[in-house]
């Protein structure tokens, strides 16, 4: 009897109760919440709409985020989520319709993107402890489906326009539009900026570094305490003019005729210091990491001079030695040409001898022949008479083999594997930085473009949704948000792995000490949770011991499934890290 009594009252507490199954998004969207996203939007975003900025903004970096749905089906995506949980309101599914999102889009670029992002991004660098003194810039390409005429055609508005330029998602048939990042550590962004489709990275440095200084004293460091990282599009006379005090470290261009010569200067010089590994992850026996040697120089550009440093790698840059290997084999048929038509035969040494050495002049820049002369008998002319055997004469045959000049073809290799970087930054002495330093200071420039790749789908957003300019400047903002909050994530895990020395679960539960946000993203899903009529959530199927094993690394605890209003404290690198 006493059982049939409590029957009623544990329906009545399941009743209106709503299960979810949850996986990456609530640990993506308490990082969201330590940045402030939500109250930093509202706040720098003027509104009096139902759904505040600020909310619409974060719910659209977790659509990002969730890599399953393109961002004009915001409210289908919201269908399936716990929206208190995420976004720390109780709202419905319909509330974020195309509408709504239009509206919210259109107030962010009348309030600034780019200015919300600086204010991101020295959020982040406080909060994380970002080192600052070291920042990449590049800029990286968005292709979208649609004609986007509106957006192309537009002449007198600031908003970025969506139109076909080069692409590096190697989608020259998509229009496209254009984000600049400037970003420390392993691609983290502390600022971004939204710019037309055919946008030039020359023209795009140049703007960045005419307004560097103003955005890093946002982080409390003046034009000396930083270096500014970036590919060799920033090398031009205007570019360098707009430096000032300002220290860097790029790749000199090889349409430099001081370049090439430079390069051939170190290889025969041959006064290497070796600088060993730099890669973060081990090489393999079939891909071993590459090596890398330096050499000291020095290069005058438009009247100034800079520290050069020629670079070689053992791994080689693939389309340069293309250009090496396709040099060798015009090598060769040059030879071929000149052999063609040489006489091979001869009946007098002495004849033999003077063309064997004529041929063994015969050359090019990577081949070169040697030619051996071999005696044989032959039958002399004539039918021979039956009372004796025929007659035989002494011939000389050339023969001869086109072998490659080792040296030369060697040197081409080496050249070929060279590369300059250019800096002002001193050798030794007060903020300088070794060879070694400096190229690890330059790799880092690669985190960019690698980062963003997880965000460029171009069914993320369609002409419908961009009807208007201005959008398109707000849409980049979202997307950098995302990969600024995917980075935090994943420099956290690096972080636990270092601090504690305990490596953790990767592919196929292999241990590894470089784990990625992408691994902890495709294994979270499967938490149950159930949320009461009274708002309150319990964990049904709690967090397996891979999935809470990356929910401690990222200095979260199951809280973070329950709790709307969760926070954490980030986790920080224990030993002082070594600043340029």
């Amino acid at each position: 009897m006493d059982d049939l009594t409590k029957i009623p009252t544990e329906l009545e507490f399941l009743a209106g109760a709503q299960p979810y199954t949850h996986g990456f998004l609530p640990l993506a969207a308490a990082y969201c919440r330590q940045l402030g996203i939500i109250e930093l939007v509202n706040r720098l975003v003027p509104s009096k709409m139902a759904i505040s900025p600020g909310i619409m903004v974060q719910s659209m970096v977790l659509d990002t985020l969730s890599g399953r749905s393109p961002l004009y089906r915001l409210e289908e995506f919201l269908e399936e989520q716990d929206i208190e949980l995420l976004l720390g309101s109780n709202l419905t599914a319909t509330d974020f319709n195309d509408t709504n999102i239009g509206r919210s889009l259109d107030a962010i670029f009348d309030a600034g993107a780019s200015k919300i992002l600086t204010e991101i991004g020295v959020n982040a660098t406080k909060i994380f402890g970002l080192d600052p003194s070291v920042i990449s810039y590049d800029t990286t390409s968005t292709s979208v489906w649609g004609d986007y005429r509106v957006c192309e055609d537009q002449e007198s508005s600031n908003a970025p326009k969506i139109t076909y330029g080069h692409s590096k998602d190697k989608r020259p048939d998509l229009k496209q539009f254009m984000t600049e990042l400037l970003c420390v550590e392993r691609g983290i962004p502390i600022f971004g900026k939204t710019l037309d489709g055919n946008s030039s990275d020359k023209t795009s440095n140049n703007k960045m570094l005419s307004r560097i200084s103003a955005i890093m004293a946002k982080h409390g460091l003046g034009s000396s305490a930083f270096v500014y990282v970036a590919d060799s599009a920033m090398v031009t006379e205007d570019n360098l003019g707009e430096l000032k005090d300002n220290r860097f470290v790029s790749r000199l261009p090889a349409n430099y005729a001081t370049c090439n010569n430079t390069i051939i200067n170190a290889v025969e010089d041959d006064n290497w210091t070796e600088l060993g590994v730099l890669s973060e992850i081990p090489g393999s026996k079939n891909r071993p990491a590459a090596e890398y040697k330096a050499c000291e120089n020095t290069v005058e550009l438009h009247g100034t001079s800079y520290r050069a440093v020629v670079i070689h790698s053992n791994s080689y840059d693939k389309r340069r030695q293309k250009k090496v290997d396709k040099a060798l084999v015009n090598s060769e048929k040059q030879v071929k040409i000149e052999l063609k038509g040489q006489i091979n035969v001869y009946n007098c040494e002495t004849d033999a001898k003077q063309a064997q050495k004529k041929i063994n002049c015969i050359s090019s820049v990577f081949n070169k022949v040697i030619c051996s002369i071999v005696p044989f008998e032959a039958n002399r002319p004539g039918r021979p008479p039956k009372s004796r055997p025929a007659s035989t004469t002494t011939k000389y045959k050339l023969t001869w083999d086109i072998i490659p000049k080792k040296e030369e073809v060697e040197r081409a290799r080496t050249i070929a594997g060279c590369f300059i970087l250019i800096t002002n930054v001193p050798a030794a002495g007060e903020n300088s930085l070794d060879a070694k330093e400096l190229l690890r200071t330059y790799k880092g420039q690669y985190g960019v473009e690698s980062g963003f790749a997880f965000l460029k789908d171009p069914i993320i957003v369609n002409d419908t949704f961009l009807k208007k300019p201005n959008r398109i400047d707000a849409l980049g903002m979202i997307l950098v948000i995302a990969l600024i909050v995917w980075r935090l994530m994943e420099r956290s895990l690096r972080i636990y792995v270092k601090n504690t020395g305990e490596p953790l679960p990767g592919w196929k539960n292999r241990k590894t000490d470089k784990p990625t946000a992408f691994m902890v993203a495709v294994s979270m899903f499967g938490v149950n949770v159930i949320m009461l009529r009274d708002h309150k959530r319990l964990i049904l199927k709690k967090p397996r011991k891979k999935q809470a094993a990356y929910i401690k690394a990222l200095g979260l605890n199951e809280s973070v499934y329950t709790n709307p209003n969760f926070k954490f404290k980030p986790i920080m690198l224990l030993q002082d890290k070594k600043k340029p």
